[in-house]
């Protein structure tokens, strides 16, 4: 069986790390760690902490590596929700890229309806984009709600009881949900629960979505908490309908800030990053959240999912028991382009946004911690203590990291408002 490295997240400077290749910054981590210290960090990961696979190769042999690595073979009658890309974008998922993976589980494409208009508001309109976007030439289609929907119960449910999803999706009896992780001119950004949600819901349903439950015809001026929330209801629907055939698949390349769904999309502002797969789509999103803010060019896209509070979608899907937040990342790339075995827990500090002072659990097993600003630079290092008062801190984004014994045990983000 291959050797995977394992890495734990939000890890934002041990993320940069990995996308910088190797740059200057990564001197500062530990060329060797061994095996009885990976041990001991691995022995601190909590019972829930899932497991997000990663990989730097944005290809179909990069997409394939990481279904592999999942170890849940997709079998019988597969569906593959995808997004089928408006007419006029071009950043969706391309039918070269995914051929390789959906052929191999004999998939079926399958897509619903938009609620809000556009060229893939009817089944004839989305069945043609289905064809002029060459998903047509590699596999079977399906626009699920052709038929209309079904509904499907909703575990533990704040905002709505239950998901209107596309009638067919009942006739699959395995998904994959491979998402293009983007941004979000609603959500803030979009990755698999949107994917899963909205993405699966029927036009009904979605209107059902974006109003929390009060409406099924218009999907407009619906709260946004609200709606965030009920994203993560549906999306949670979805998964306890397939239990364990599901599998999750997130493609963080073309970051645009606008979604796919847009006919004229921004053009993107920072680099591409990876493929990331998991079986916890919680994890999966917040790890994807955690690479943006880890990158150098992610300014303009940690705009978006900020002024949308997009990252509300993740703590309620944690809060209704739906995934976690807490998870580790396992590059499966070789060990030139991945981090020498380098262990690192997640800390959840609280508050967070805070504007005076953050909260540290356990600061006792901790000897520092070091501050880091999104540009890199160490702006504070001090004594690791139950609270710490951080309104002299300018307003923005910071990398905490925790240090024991000289190494890195732990870190997270930090926002100051």
């Amino acid at each position: 069986m291959k050797k995977f490295l394992i890495i734990t997240l939000p890890v934002v400077l041990v993320l940069s790390f990995i996308l910088s290749a190797f740059t200057n910054q990564s001197e500062q981590f530990s060329k060797k760690t061994t095996s009885s210290s990976v041990a001991s960090a691995s022995k601190n990961l909590t019972v829930d902490t899932a497991t997000v696979y990663m990989t730097t190769d944005i290809s179909s042999k990069g997409l394939m590596a990481v279904y592999n690595a999942l170890g849940r073979n997709a079998t019988g009658k597969v569906a593959v929700k995808l997004h089928s890309g408006e007419p006029g974008g071009h950043n969706y998922l391309t039918p070269d890229f995914i051929k390789d993976l959906v052929q191999s589980v004999n998939g079926t494409i399958v897509e619903c309806n938009t609620a809000y208009g556009g060229g893939r508001a009817t089944t004839a309109l989305h069945k043609q984009v289905m064809i002029d976007h060459g998903f047509t030439a590699i596999a079977p289609t399906d626009i699920m709600d052709e038929d209309g929907y079904v509904p499907i119960p909703v575990p533990n449910g704040n905002n709505i009881t239950q998901d209107f999803v596309g009638a067919h999706l009942l006739n699959y009896n395995f998904l994959i949900v491979l998402s293009h992780f983007k941004g979000h001119a609603i959500g803030g950004f979009g990755g698999a629960i949107k994917n899963m949600s909205i993405g699966i819901a029927s036009t009904a349903g979605k209107c059902w979505i974006h109003s929390s439950g009060h409406s099924m015809t218009s999907p407009w001026n619906g709260a946004q908490d609200p709606f965030l929330e009920s994203m993560a209801e549906a999306a949670y629907a979805v998964a306890d309908t397939f239990g364990e055939n599901i599998i999750y698949i997130s493609v963080m390349n073309k970051l645009s800030v606008d979604c796919d769904c847009s006919n004229n999309p921004a053009a993107p502002t920072m680099k591409d990053i990876g493929i990331l797969a998991s079986l916890d789509p919680v994890a999966l999103d917040q790890a994807c959240v955690d690479l943006v803010y880890a990158a150098p060019d992610g300014r303009n896209l940690i705009q978006r999912i900020e002024s949308r509070n997009g990252i509300h979608a993740l703590e309620h899907g944690e809060e209704i028991g739906f995934g976690s937040r807490t998870y580790k990342i396992v590059s499966i790339d070789t060990a030139s382009t991945s981090v020498n075995n380098l262990v690192s827990n997640t800390i959840h500090i609280y508050p967070n946004p805070s504007s005076s002072v953050i909260h540290i659990p356990e600061s006792e097993n901790y000897d520092f911690i070091q501050i880091i600003d999104m540009n890199g630079n160490t702006v504070s290092k001090l004594k690791s203590e139950p609270e710490i008062a951080v309104h002299n801190f300018m307003k923005g984004n910071y990398i905490i990291n925790f240090m024991s014994r000289k190494k890195i045990v732990g870190t997270t983000t930090f926002i100051k408002n």
